[in-house]
């Protein structure tokens, strides 16, 4: 093979693995900003990080978020995801429930898991908590790049699951959404390879 001919090959698999790339983090763009009406017997938050007893910004606005739908009587139980980030912090859905129930919303309606660190076990043992109670469509409360990845890991678990990204989302600018986008097409793409 000639060297203008692997030059060649290797340009085009670049130019299609470039393409791979940019439809998909085009796809998880798009995914997360199309919002859906739904009801649902529970919304499960995702858990992010916590600042000593308060949530982070960013957990404060999907949590804000799901007390919107529980409100407004779009689900009737809120699971709170998200285990002990640092040793010396609460875990994240304890920080959850005591943020929404300061919201408004009833202790009895509300659910928590405190064992995950990473989306695949927020959703795992949130499905295992969903279905112990009979709750069987559930919308997938996260920021909206984060959405196509964990509804399809929801999905794959085997759970009835909707998007219902964040409208106040703390990544509104384009300098934090480009890097969240790029974290977020990688791990799409090793979920996609791996399953984990």
């Amino acid at each position: 093979m000639s060297k203008k001919s692997l030059v060649l090959i290797l340009l085009a698999v670049m130019s299609a693995l470039l393409v791979a790339i940019s439809s998909t983090a085009m796809s998880i763009y798009s995914y997360g900003n199309n919002t859906h009406n739904l009801k649902a017997d529970a919304a499960i938050v995702l858990g992010a990080a916590v600042w000593g007893e308060e949530p982070s910004p960013v957990f404060r606005e999907r949590i804000n978020h799901a007390v919107n739908l529980y409100k407004n009587g779009d689900v009737k139980q809120m699971i709170f995801t998200g285990g002990v980030g640092d040793k010396d912090e609460p875990a994240e859905a304890i920080v959850g429930k005591n943020y929404a129930i300061q919201q408004g919303v009833k202790t009895a309606d509300i659910l928590t898991e405190t064992q995950s660190r990473t989306t695949r076990q927020n959703l795992n043992n949130a499905g295992e908590i969903a279905s112990l109670h009979q709750l069987t469509k559930c919308l997938i409360v996260s920021d909206p790049l984060h959405l196509k990845r964990a509804v399809w890991m929801a999905r794959d678990l085997g759970m009835d699951a909707y998007p219902s990204p964040t409208p106040t989302t703390r990544y509104r600018s384009l300098q934090s959404q480009i890097p969240f986008l790029m974290r977020e097409t990688y791990f799409y793409f090793v979920y996609l390879i791996f399953k984990i």
